[in-house]
């Protein structure tokens, strides 16, 4: 009561003002709100005070609590627009805000690191797509970089707008082709939600409670341990460096890295990036996300924190399992230390999750280039497993999956789902390799019978396991007949 008392004589003061009503900044004119959920609005006031919101003909009120939070939600509504929200303050009504050109329809977050957050002005394809990125119903919102120590209330955002040659060449090239392929499918209005950083973690990505309920995840805070350990060392690089120039004198090197940003910290992206948007509904998500954990001591446990950040952000959204799509990272001639096989397996085996499904993009690209300048065919692979899982479509929207490997004598047996119409582009069967009980692997000759792939080598009397397209860059070439490529696997446990 004692500690009542003293935060009632702290907002005194606030409560002879009048009523100061105030929005987050992902609630704006031009938004997309989702249809078939209620709509939530809400946000600050003084406390106390009536704040009524109308939007379609409907009117709810609330008061805000005692430390000047309010919300209300409205009923659900189908797609249409466009419509003015109006928000007002004050049992009179004194002040209101007004928030125009409001669609209803469909809202996507699209997040990850720098292959998502790449824009469609450096796309191969932005030349031909940018000059007709003019699409009313097309609805984009970019949430600026901020690492946070807690979960924020407020996002920082460039606020909404429809889609235009302005307005797409800075956005998210893989979310933009994404969304404009299913706005002009679904014929509702779309709107997107970008909040990506380059170079970033899953961990900084993932809920803190999330994070500390598993102990098994306890190495993702070591690492982040030792990298702010290197602070030190970091401040004494840069003195030497200061006096060495100051002193006319060769300027030392160092064989190390500087310590990581805040962004790289456990939960500092979903504090400042994801935790503002749980309060707003959405149709689902899209990732794109997986280089920066493929470094040995962080691949191995990649799976099991993006099990938990997919698992988590649904929790905190509450608006049930809703889709969750990812890319699964492409072709790279990383360094040999580089774990991008092994990473690539733990997305594979994420499709366990309800719900989620993986835009393979081994055949796409660039093993000189991290970021592949192909997001068209990135947006497009996305799109057919929202038009599938989210909306119904009967479509193919996965290439060959792994499911079982039989030893047949000699030879391995492999069989796939989703393996209509399989086949090899170019010519022969690559990318595959068998081993026996000593798990030494080697290079085998495969071939197309029907749906599976019969793999063997004269080196392996009795394979026992077999992999494919197992390397950060590998040669593979197999394909079904909508021509989606086969994901890397291993059968190995």
């Amino acid at each position: 009561m004692r500690f009542r008392s003293l935060l009632l004589l702290v907002l005194l003061p606030c409560a002879l003002l009048p009523a100061q009503v105030t929005l987050p900044r992902i609630l704006s004119s031009h938004m997309v709100v989702q249809r078939n959920l209620p709509v939530h609005v809400w946000g600050l006031a003084t406390p106390g005070e009536q704040v009524s919101v109308s939007f379609r003909g409907e009117t709810r009120s609330t008061s805000a609590s005692e430390i000047g939070r309010w919300s209300v939600y409205l009923k659900p509504g189908t797609a249409g627009g466009p419509f003015a929200m109006t928000v007002q303050g004050g049992a009179a009504g004194e002040q209101a805000i007004r928030l125009d050109d409001v669609l209803v329809g469909d809202v996507w977050v699209a997040s990850g690191q720098s292959n998502m957050e790449f824009r469609m002005a450096q796309a191969a394809t932005a030349q031909q797509d940018l000059p007709h990125a003019g699409i009313p119903n097309l609805r984009l919102l970019v949430v600026k970089h901020t690492a946070a120590d807690f979960p924020q209330d407020d996002a920082d955002t460039t606020g909404w707008a429809a889609s235009s040659p302005e307005t797409a060449k800075e956005f998210s090239a893989a979310a933009w082709y994404f969304a404009r392929d299913l706005e002009q499918r679904e014929h509702v209005p779309v709107g997107v939600i970008e909040s990506n950083w380059g170079g970033t973690p899953v961990d900084a990505w993932t809920r803190m409670v999330a994070l500390g309920e598993d102990a098994a995840l306890a190495p993702a805070f070591v690492a982040w341990g030792k990298m702010s350990e290197r602070q030190a060392d970091v401040q004494l690089r840069d003195k030497l460096r200061d006096e060495a120039k100051a002193a006319g004198k060769p300027v030392p090197a160092f064989p190390w890295h500087p310590s990581w940003p805040l962004s790289w910290a456990p939960a500092a992206l979903y504090n400042g990036m994801i935790a503002p948007l749980t309060p707003y509904a959405i149709r689902g998500v899209i990732w794109y996300q997986g280089e920066s954990n493929t470094d040995p001591d962080r691949a191995s446990l990649y799976g099991r924190i993006f099990r938990t950040m997919i698992t988590d952000w649904r929790r905190q959204w509450g608006v049930g399992d809703f889709p969750f799509l990812y890319v699964q990272i492409a072709n790279y001639k990383a360094t040999p230390q580089a774990q991008w096989a092994e990473l690539r397996e733990q997305q594979l085996q994420t499709l366990q999750l309800r719900n989620t499904g993986m835009a393979v993009t081994i055949d796409i690209g660039n093993p000189d280039n991290i970021h592949p300048t192909d997001k068209l065919d990135v947006g497009l692979r996305l799109s057919r497993w929202a038009r599938a899982l989210s909306y119904g479509e009967k479509i193919e929207d996965s290439g060959p999956l792994f499911r079982q490997a039989t030893p047949e004598g000699s030879a391995i047996r492999v069989r796939f789902t989703h393996a209509a119409g399989l086949m090899a582009k170019g010519g022969a069967v690559t990318g595959f390799e068998v081993a026996g009980a000593d798990g030494k692997f080697v290079a085998a000759t495969a071939t197309i019978d029907g749906e599976t792939v019969v793999a063997s080598s004269p080196e392996v009397a009795q394979p026992v396991q077999v992999r494919y397209g197992w390397a950060n860059s590998p040669q593979c070439n197999l394909y079904n007949s909508a021509e989606l490529p086969a994901s890397p696997f291993s059968s190995a446990e």
